[in-house]
Formats: C-alpha cells, sequence, structure tokens
C-alpha cells in the first residue's frame, strides 16, 4: 500500500509518499520545506507566524511530493469530482485555514485521487497551532479521497529515523531492539528504553532546556544568530579550546535526567564577564559530555547492545563522531543519514508502516507522550 506522510509539528513543512509491504520499506518521495530564514530575525520560533507558513506551504510541498514519485502527470491530469456533501465538509475542516482550503480545492477540482491508501500525520508531541495545519490537511485530504488517516507520534517516529533510508527491510528494523534511544531536538530530550516496535518506557528526559534549545539560546547570547546548533558546530569546529570550564549539569546524577538550563546561565554570565574565545566549543563540548555520559549508563544499566540517536542536535558531527569514539565495539550505534536527522515525513511514513495502524482518533495533542 502507499502511505502520504505529513509533518508539521513545529517549523518544517514536510510531506512524504512510501510503500509499505509486509517485509519492506520503499520510500518514493520525501519533500521538506524549511522556515529557517523566516524566524532567523526572531532568534527562535514563533508558533503563530510557523501556523501560517504551514498554511501556505502545504499544498506546494504536496503537489512536488505527488511528482517526484512513481505517480505519473498522466493519472493526476483527468478531473477528479467531489461531491457537495465533501466539498461542504473540507470548507468546515479547514474554516480557520482559508489559504490551505483555497489551494486544496483548486488541486481537486484539477487532480484526481492518487493510488494512496492511507494517510499519516503527526498528531504530537508539538507545537499545537503547527500540528493542527497538518492534522486539519490530513482531515481534509481523507474526506476528499475517502481513505483512513491516521495520526502519529513525532517522538516515536524520530527512533526509527536510524533505520531510515530510500529502501528498508522491516525485518532488519525489528533485529535492532531492545535499544536505548536518545532523542534530542529543540523541543526534546529524552531517553527511552525501547523493547520492541510499540513498546516504550520513558527512562530520562530534560528538566528544563532541551539540547536543542540550549543551543539556540547559547548561540544567542554569542551573537551567533539563528538555528544555534548549526552555528555554534560551525564556530567550535576552528576555535581553540577555552580558558574557562563550563559545567556539565547532572553528568553525575543517579538518574538518566538532563537540565541545560544552567549551563545556558553560566555562558551568560561568564561570556559577559569575560568574552573568552572558545566559549562554543565549550559549550558544545558540555552538551555532548552530558548526551553521551547518560546515554551510556542508560545501555550498560538495561542491557542493551543498540544505541539509537534521533532529533535534530544528531545531525552534529562533533556528536557523532565523539559517540563513535567512546562506544568503539561495545554497541551497535544508529544514527540517521543527514536529510533525516531533522524534521521529516519520512520517519512519519515508515513509522506508519512499522505499526501498521487502521484508525486512530485524530487530533492534535501538544504534549502527547509515548
Amino acid at each position: 500500500m502507499k502511505i502520504l506522510a505529513i509533518e508539521t509539528s513545529c517549523d518544517d513543512t514536510a510531506i512524504a509518499l512510501a510503500q509499505c509491504q509486509t517485509n519492506s520499506f520503499k520510500l518514493l518521495s520525501s519533500v521538506v520545506s524549511s522556515q529557517n530564514e523566516i524566524h532567523k530575525k526572531y532568534g527562535g520560533i514563533y508558533p503563530s507566524l510557523a501556523r501560517r507558513e504551514h498554511q501556505k506551504n502545504l499544498m506546494p510541498v504536496l503537489e512536488e511530493a505527488l511528482k517526484k514519485n512513481s505517480i505519473s502527470n498522466s493519472q493526476l491530469s483527468d478531473n477528479y469530482q467531489l461531491n457537495n456533501f465533501q466539498v461542504k465538509k473540507i470548507k468546515k475542516i479547514l474554516e480557520r485555514e482559508n489559504i490551505t482550503k483555497i489551494q486544496l480545492l483548486d488541486f481537486l477540482k484539477r487532480h484526481k485521487k492518487p493510488n494512496i491508501a492511507i494517510i499519516a500525520v503527526t498528531k504530537g508531541p508539538g507545537l499545537e497551532p503547527c500540528l493542527w495545519t497538518g492534522v486539519n490537511f490530513a482531515k481534509a485530504l481523507s474526506c476528499a479521497w475517502n481513505i483512513p488517516a491516521i495520526g502519529i507520534n513525532h517522538i516515536e517516529a524520530h527512533i526509527f529515523t536510524g533505520f531510515l533510508k530510500k529502501e528498508v527491510k522491516i525485518q532488519k528494523v525489528k533485529q535492532g531492539f531492545p535499544a536505548i534511544a536518545l532523542i534530542a531536538s529543540g523541543g526534546h530530550t529524552q531517553l527511552i528504553f525501547v523493547e520492541k516496535i510499540g513498546r516504550y518506557k520513558i527512562i530520562g528526559e530534560t528538566r528544563d532546556d532541551a539540547a536543542g534549545e540550549a543551543f539556540d539560546k547559547i548561540a544567542r547570547i554569542l551573537g551567533l544568530g539563528y538555528p544555534g546548533g548549526p552555528k555554534i558546530e560551525k564556530t567550535a569546529k576552528n576555535a581553540p579550546d577555552c580558558k574557562i570550564k563550563l559545567p556539565r549539569p547532572m553528568i553525575n546524577s543517579k538518574n538518566y535526567d538532563f537540565s541545560f538550563s544552567g549551563l545556558k546561565t553560566a555562558v551568560l554570565y561568564k561570556y559577559n564577564k569575560n568574552k573568552a574565545p572558545g566559549m562554543a566549543k565549550e559549550a558544545q563540548q558540555a552538551i555532548i559530555d552530558v548526551l553521551i555520559k547518560k546515554t551510556l549508563k542508560a545501555a550498560k544499566s538495561f542491557r542493551v547492545k543498540n544505541i539509537i540517536i534521533g532529533g535534530g542536535v544528531s545531525a552534529n558531527q562533533e556528536l557523532r563522531k565523539q559517540f563513535q569514539n567512546k562506544i568503539g565495539k561495545d554497541f551497535n550505534l544508529r544514527f540517521p543519514l543527514p536529510a533525516f536527522s531533522t524534521d521529516n515525513a519520512a520517519m512519519v511514513a515508515l513509522c506508519a508502516c512499522l505499526k501498521n495502524k487502521k484508525s486512530d482518533k485524530l487530533i492534535a495533542e501538544a504534549n502527547l507522550r509515548l
């Protein structure tokens, strides 16, 4: 069956199409429209602005995803007729999203239903206004094409990004568990014991700022711009060692929780007092030290051989290098391909394929838990 996947949990509008079979997953197309340039001047993401951008971007991203996959232009050229009931229902679903509504109804007049069996959409966790744009879009398409739409947990989808590529063997994914998964992004930092697909236990998480959020705030303090993670990584690459030692919050605590707000505060005070070179390098290293030590501690405690790293922070090349050096041959380490480190719809499609859900109560849940 073909899956159409939609991701709008934060500031990336993403749509993917995939072929899901019993033993295999094939990615047909994956399109992401980033809002980094739009939010750069604010130094962070404004949910209402991100929501408006999603409304503008969803239809163009959908059309691009359809053109890139195996659905031919000739298949899309025939008229697809909606009945009055469907039109009224779509207008009701998208009554607060006028841009998307106009674009979608125009699209449906010009194109027939593509060969898609199910729609999968991120329903949480994330920014609620952004989540609703994706959920409502999925509901509208479900109404128009008369196919089911299901909700996917954003964190769960990130767990599987280490396996994600053009073609995936389902059995190989199943063999990657049990595992410890570290999901580190702008909104989340969690350690999860993954017994198998669908069975998870959060064993640690941040008590305040997430790792990616700390990168953003520290970059702002240092005047490096947004998004903070890539800016700090680039600055740190050729920087000298910093003479000032920053704290590694909770690195020696007995639990698996994280805290990065104290690190941000330390950077603020120390940098304002003494603008020592190499502060970005030291801050990055502090975050890396905590993430690695906590993750390895969890892997040893739960006696697993598999470690999975996901989320936007996993794109950091220094983190990848140091993780690999630390674990040696003791663990099987999985990082996502760079294209799938940040938010994307391909991971939503893979999660839907692995879970094989048929129906769902589809609502946005900003604080959704595993």
